[in-house]
């Protein structure tokens, strides 16, 4: 129903309306989700263990869809194992101008510039404290655009202090490229002070949760190499693979097309082989030392299937969400429970 009559319309409009508009029909009528939409997979055999948190089933949202934890209680009715929120800022902000979202239709993917436009820490923190406990909750968090290169390290912390009582794991969000000087938040020797300072303020807390790195897909074999050194290092829990992409190969949308949206960050289908690669290349070369959650392209059962079997202990949706509607995470979960069934007993 989604696929042939829902999206079209949707479609039809604006991507950033179409955003707001769906965030608004979820909140103030989520009870239709149980009339018009499917029923969400339960099963335990879907329940994952990750970083310490047991997840009801490894398919998550991903970060970008829900920025200041608006509707986190709603997409839980929707089956998501885990949704994570943000990107959160300390201040609000409003982001780039608009326009600055944009489909590409022929290529199943996404660019976006939205620069981190949320209503800012303590807004976030007033919403989460309507947690339902029915969902595990992750905190994604950045920098202000106006921050100073100086002052950067001080945005995560204040984030990652404000949001600790109320998430259930942190990401440290260094590769998005839609802020500014975001060179200098994928310098190895920035990270390496990032982690420290916010692993401080976590061993300080009597519960301590789990913090992870997102990286862009366009990091080359090298610098993922340093980052399993990082992760080594500093002892961090795990990576998201991977963000939006910068890059414009082989997209079937004309270039004339690509010239009018301008810069931004490519997402869904385009990235999907990227992202796999990358993960398999990370979980190989370390040995599995680490947890990977697999995102970047997700569209199908098989997609996710592929990032698992890469190496990836969880995945996320966002893009694929958008092109395939909510009976994606009942796909995915429904293919879980078919290997499942095929496993010796």
């Amino acid at each position: 129903m989604y696929k042939s009559i829902i999206r079209p319309i949707l479609f039809k409009f604006d991507p950033e309306e179409v955003h707001h508009f769906t965030f608004s029909m979820l909140k103030n009528f989520g009870f239709l989700t149980k009339l018009f939409l499917p029923k969400p997979i339960e099963d335990k055999r879907l329940e994952r263990e990750v970083f310490g948190l047991k997840f009801k089933n490894p398919v998550g949202l991903a970060a970008g869809f829900d920025k200041n934890a608006v509707l986190y209680n709603e997409l839980a009715d929707l089956g998501f194992g885990f949704v994570e929120i943000g990107t959160v800022t300390p201040k609000a902000q409003a982001g780039n101008p608009k326009k600055r979202l944009f489909r590409l239709i022929e290529d199943g993917g996404i660019i976006n510039r939205m620069g981190f436009n949320n209503d800012g820490l303590e807004a976030a923190i007033e919403k989460l404290k309507g947690n339902k406990g029915k969902i595990i909750i992750g905190g994604n968090i950045g920098k202000n655009t106006a921050t100073t290169p100086e002052n950067y390290t001080q945005d995560y912390l204040e984030c990652f202090e404000g949001l600790h009582p109320y998430v259930d794991y942190f990401v440290l969000n260094v590769s998005c490229p839609n802020v500014g000087s975001h060179a200098k938040l994928e310098d190895v020797e920035y990270l390496r002070e990032l982690i420290t300072e916010v692993k401080k303020i976590n061993n300080s807390k009597s519960v301590r949760k789990p913090i992870l790195l997102k990286i862009a897909p366009d990091l080359n074999n090298n610098q993922l190499d340093e980052i399993i050194e990082l992760i080594a290092e500093t002892k961090i829990d795990g990576v998201i693979v991977s963000n939006t992409s910068v890059n414009r190969e082989g997209l079937k949308t004309s270039p004339e097309i690509l010239k009018q949206i301008g810069n931004g960050g490519l997402s869904g289908k385009p990235i999907r082989e990227k992202s796999t690669k990358m993960i398999k290349y990370l979980s190989e070369k370390s040995n599995r030392a680490f947890p990977i959650v697999g995102v970047g392209g997700i569209h199908s059962a098989r997609d996710a299937m592929e990032k698992l079997d890469a190496g990836a202990s969880l995945v996320q949706l966002y893009t694929g969400f958008i092109y395939e509607g909510p009976q994606l995470i009942n796909d995915i979960n429904a293919e879980l429970l078919k290997r499942a069934s095929r496993l010796p007993r």
